[in-house]
C-alpha cells in the first residue's frame, strides 16, 4: 500500500508538470512562472522550496536527539524568509532580473561583480545534489533497489517534470507536495506518532527534562545555525528565483511572510515528532533514522505512504527548486562571464532561446544525478558552498540593497576578502567548524566599508538606472 502511495506520488508529478508545460510560452515564463504567482502559489512555493530534506528529515531527527530544541534548524530557515521577504523581497521583486548576479551587475555597475556567479553556480548545484540524494535514500528502502538506481529514479522524475514547464512545471508540483507535506506532518505524523506515544503527558514521563528545554542543544550550535541558514536564505539564488516570480512586491512580501510563519511551525511540529520517536525508538542507530522508523513500524498501513510521500515531496521540491536555479545562473550569468558575451536581454526571446533554457536544466540536471551517485559525503561540499555564499558574497548582495555608498569596488574586494578568508580559515579550523564563516564574513564587511569609502562613489548614471528599475 505504502509503496503504491509513491508511485501514484511520482505519476502526479509527471501531470502536473505537464500542465505547467501548457503555461511555459518564453523564457520568463519558464524561468520565473512569467513573474505571475499570486499569494497561494507564492506562499506554497516558498515553503516547499526551503522544507527539504534537512527540515524534513533532518528536523526530525534533531527532535529524536535534542527534543524541542531540535526545531531551531527550521526556525532559523524561517527567519531568514520573514527577513527576505519583510524587508528585501519587495526591493528585488521590483527590478524584474533573473539572478542575484544580474542584482550587482546593475546595482555596481562593475562586471566583476559576475564572478559571484560562479560560487551561485556551486551553490545550487550541490543544493540539488544533497537533495537527490536524500530523496533517493527514501527510494532505496521503499524499493529495495541499489542507491545508484533510487538515484536515477527520481532524477528522472526531477528533470522530466522540470523539462517540460520550468518554473511553472515546478510551481505546481510544487503545491502538490506543499498540500502532501501539509497533510502528512500537521495531519498525520505528528498526532498519530504522540498517541503512540501516549500523548504529550507520556512524553514527559519517559524523556529526560532536557528534551523540553529549547536550549539544550547549545547555544553555540544555535547561533551558528541562525548565521548560516538564516543569512543563506538572504542571498540565494533558489530562494531568490521564486521572489522573482511573485506577481507583485505586495505578494513577495506578505506571501512570503505567511510562509515564514508556516515554516516556522514546520519546525516545532518536527521536533515533537522526534520526541515521540525518541519514546517509541530509543535504539535508532542515527537520529536521521527517525523519520522513516515512526512512518514504517508505527503509523497504519497507507497513513505512513502518505507521510513518507510527504518526506520525498519536501526533497524533491528542493531538488528542483536548486536545479532551475543553476540551469538560470549557467545561461545567464557564467557562460556570458566566460565567454565574454552579453547575457540575452528581456525582450528577445525566441523558440531557439527556450529551447537553450531546457538544454542547460538537462545538462545541469545530468551533471547534479552524476555527482550524487559518484559523492557520497556531500555533507563537506555543501558547507563549503554555504560558507562561501554567506561569507564572500552576503555583505555585498546586502549592502549594495541598503547603501548606497557602497562601490563596484568595495564590492568586488568584499567578496574576494570574504571568500579567501572563508576558505583560508577552514585548513586551520576544519570544514564543519564555525570559524571560517565568522572569519569571513568580518573580512567581508570590513573590507567593503573601507574600500567603498576609499573609491569614488558609484556612478551617477548607474545610480539613476538602479532607481529607475526600483521605481519601475
Amino acid at each position: 500500500m505504502n509503496l503504491a502511495i509513491i508511485l501514484l506520488y511520482l505519476g502526479a508529478l509527471i501531470f502536473f508538470g505537464y500542465l505547467g508545460k501548457r503555461r511555459a510560452n518564453s523564457t520568463e515564463d519558464f524561468r520565473v512562472a512569467g513573474r505571475r504567482l499570486g499569494p497561494l502559489l507564492y506562499t506554497g512555493t516558498i515553503s516547499a522550496v526551503v522544507l527539504g530534506g534537512a527540515s524534513t528529515v533532518g528536523g526530525v531527527g534533531l527532535g529524536y536527539t535534542y527534543g524541542l530544541s531540535g526545531m531551531w534548524l527550521v526556525v532559523a530557515i524561517a527567519a531568514g524568509v520573514l527577513l527576505l521577504s519583510l524587508v528585501f523581497a519587495p526591493i528585488i521583486s521590483r527590478l524584474k532580473i533573473y539572478t542575484v548576479s544580474q542584482m550587482l551587475s546593475l546595482r555596481y555597475g562593475v562586471r566583476a561583480t559576475q564572478v559571484s556567479s560562479i560560487v551561485m553556480l556551486a551553490y545550487t548545484v550541490m543544493i540539488a545534489v544533497t537533495s537527490t540524494a536524500a530523496y533517493a535514500s527514501i527510494f532505496r528502502v521503499m524499493f529495495d533497489m541499489d542507491r545508484t538506481w533510487a538515484i536515477l529514479l527520481g532524477s528522472l522524475v526531477v528533470i522530466g517534470y522540470s523539462l517540460l514547464g520550468g518554473m511553472w512545471s515546478i510551481t505546481l508540483t510544487d503545491m502538490m507536495q506543499f498540500a502532501i507535506m501539509t497533510v502528512g506532518m500537521f495531519l498525520l505524523m505528528l498526532p498519530f506518532s504522540l498517541s503512540q506515544a501516549g500523548g504529550w503527558q507520556g512524553l514527559t514521563e519517559r524523556l529526560d527534562a532536557e528534551f523540553f528545554q529549547l536550549g539544550s542543544m547549545g547555544m553555540n550550535s544555535i547561533i551558528t545555525m541562525f548565521v548560516i541558514y538564516t543569512l543563506g536564505i538572504l542571498v540565494g539564488q533558489d530562494i531568490w528565483q521564486r521572489v522573482f516570480s511573485a506577481r507583485s512586491p505586495e505578494v513577495a512580501r506578505w506571501g512570503g511572510a505567511s510562509a515564514g510563519i508556516y515554516i516556522a511551525l514546520y519546525g516545532v511540529v518536527g521536533a515533537v515528532i522526534g520526541m515521540a520517536a525518541a519514546v517509541l525508538a530509543p535504539q535508532l542507530e542515527s537520529q536521521d533514522d527517525a523519520f522513516a522508523a515512526i512512518a514504517q513500524n508505527y503509523l497504519p498501513v497507507g497513513v505512513g505512504g502518505v507521510v513518507l510521500a510527504a518526506g520525498v515531496a519536501a526533497m524533491m521540491s528542493t531538488a528542483s527548486g536548486a536545479l532551475i536555479a543553476s540551469a538560470t545562473v549557467a545561461r545567464v550569468d557564467v557562460i556570458p562571464f566566460i565567454t565574454g558575451r552579453p547575457a540575452l536581454e528581456e525582450g528577445e526571446e525566441t523558440d531557439a532561446t527556450l529551447k537553450a533554457d531546457r538544454l542547460y536544466l538537462l545538462v545541469l540536471g545530468v551533471l547534479v544525478t552524476v555527482i550524487a551517485i559518484f559523492l557520497t559525503d556531500t555533507v563537506t561540499s555543501l558547507t563549503i558552498a554555504y560558507d562561501i555564499l554567506v561569507g564572500g558574497l552576503m555583505v555585498a548582495i546586502l549592502g549594495g540593497l541598503v547603501w548606497k555608498r557602497g562601490t563596484g569596488m568595495g564590492a568586488a574586494l568584499s567578496m574576494a576578502a570574504g571568500s579567501l578568508v572563508t576558505l583560508g580559515c577552514m585548513p586551520i579550523f576544519g570544514v564543519l567548524a564555525n570559524e571560517p564563516i565568522y572569519y569571513g564574513l568580518a573580512a567581508s564587511l570590513v573590507v567593503y566599508v573601507v574600500a567603498s569609502l576609499s573609491t569614488k562613489p558609484t556612478s551617477p548614471e548607474v545610480m539613476k538606472a538602479w532607481q529607475e528599475r526600483l521605481n519601475s
